[in-house]
């Protein structure tokens, strides 16, 4: 089984992804802004992330920098 972050601060957009990714199998873990990302990443390992380039706190583009 796969796991992928899916980094948004868009509720709409995560809860379609996971409509999409979910019954395909997908282990699905969220994140609101990079920096939430970084930390789950260095926590565990994660095979996939889609982010989102432009959130609070810590945007996508400065989190994969």
């Amino acid at each position: 089984m796969y796991r992928v972050l899916i980094c948004d601060d868009q509720p709409d957009i995560v809860n379609a992804l996971k409509i999409y990714l979910k019954p395909e199998g997908y282990e699905l873990l969220t994140a609101q802004n990079g920096k939430e990302a970084l930390e789950m990443v260095k926590k565990q390992s994660i095979d996939l992330i889609l982010m989102d380039i432009m959130m609070p706190v810590m945007d996508g583009i400065v989190a994969t920098d």
